[in-house]
């Protein structure tokens, strides 16, 4: 007896693909052949995957899932079975200290570990973990970290921008000491100085539509932040992790860490391999406003790089990004500069 049989199937291994049959008994994957078609008559279920890709479950390394909340209580269920339905069985999340976090977890990495893990604690689908955010406002984070990769926690993210980033002393100390403990310091690889500097510009032009956020984020302003995190770990001994790398100046710099014997490894997403930078001509800016990410979407010829890294190993992987808001933001006219500074997002 076999509780499930898969049938015609091409069978995706992290060595390679064959056409080959999947029998599975009491949750467990007990036999990949040939032909297994002669269990079927024994089979409770039996599926033809004929044409189709059979793989194992994919892991999503990078994703934003929020927590539920009183007024959304099965948020954080609910993406585990939208993930579950993709193919996804296991999933990291960031525990995004700031939104709806208490005051202490916004403090320490312990305490947000705490309250993250009490607040999903059986409530998935599918299994989970958490990389913890190394926020800027935290008291003393880089001294909590060896206790948090004993705590489980093997991965944290820093950012090199926005008003929570690490300043760069504390995110090479990251990068040590999480490297020391076996652990990987993801980051979020954009310039601060580069980037404030265009923002800056922008406002002052009067350039503050949707359509003008990726101008003040070019690639080279990534390319400069990959290169700094590399190098950061080079002199640590430590390995890093790049995240949703999506230009071709950012992924020459891992290339060269790499040859100069770096651990660093890289990820891009999905938005950065199917979409472009076309999609901020748009004149609608509601319609433009969806496609606003950090880094921004950038040209044909990055996305069609970023194709050939997956298949030469430079990218060592693909992960989500996954952010489960919805589009709440009121696009309000702006005459002046300043004005824009003074919007809040809802």
């Amino acid at each position: 007896m076999t509780d499930l049989l898969v049938l015609g199937g091409t069978v995706v291994t992290a060595t390679g693909s064959r056409r080959a049959d999947v029998a599975v008994d009491g949750g467990r994957i007990v036999a990949v052949e040939p032909d297994l078609s002669s269990l079927a008559a024994g089979a409770e279920r039996v599926i033809d995957a004929s044409g189709l890709l059979v793989l194992p479950g994919v892991v999503d390394v990078h994703t934003h899932t929020r927590v539920a909340t009183d007024a959304e209580p099965d948020r954080f269920f609910q993406d585990s079975v939208a993930a579950a339905f993709g193919g996804t069985t296991t999933f990291l999340a960031f525990n995004n200290p700031g939104t709806g976090s208490s005051a202490s977890a916004e403090r320490s990495l312990l305490a947000g570990l705490g309250e993250w893990r009490a607040a999903t604690r059986s409530d998935s689908a599918i299994d989970y973990g958490v990389s913890l955010v190394i926020s800027g406002r935290m008291d003393d984070p880089i001294a909590e970290l060896p206790a948090v990769i004993d705590a489980g926690v093997p991965t944290c993210k820093a950012f090199m921008v926005f008003d929570f980033r690490l300043d760069d002393a504390r995110l090479y100390e990251a990068v040590r000491t999480m490297g020391a403990r076996a652990g990987r310091l993801q980051v979020h690889c954009e310039d601060p100085v580069l980037l404030d500097a265009a923002v800056d510009a922008a406002l002052q032009r009067g350039d503050v539509l949707p359509r003008y956020h990726a101008t003040t984020r070019p690639a080279y302003v990534e390319a400069v932040a990959t290169a700094r995190a590399t190098a950061f770990a080079r002199m640590a001994g430590a390995p890093v992790h790049v995240v949703h790398l999506s230009s071709v100046a950012a992924l020459d710099e891992v290339r060269r860490a790499r040859a100069a014997g770096v651990a660093v490894s890289a990820e891009t997403c999905p938005h950065y391999l199917v979409m472009t930078a076309e999609l901020y001509d748009d004149p609608d800016p509601a319609s433009c406003a969806r496609f606003i990410i950090s880094p921004p979407l950038r040209t044909p010829a990055d996305r069609d790089a970023l194709w050939e890294a997956l298949a030469d190993g430079s990218l060592d992987l693909v992960a989500s990004d996954h952010v489960p808001d919805r589009l709440s933001v009121e696009l309000l006219p702006v005459s002046h500069p300043d004005e824009h500074r003074k919007l809040e997002p809802v």
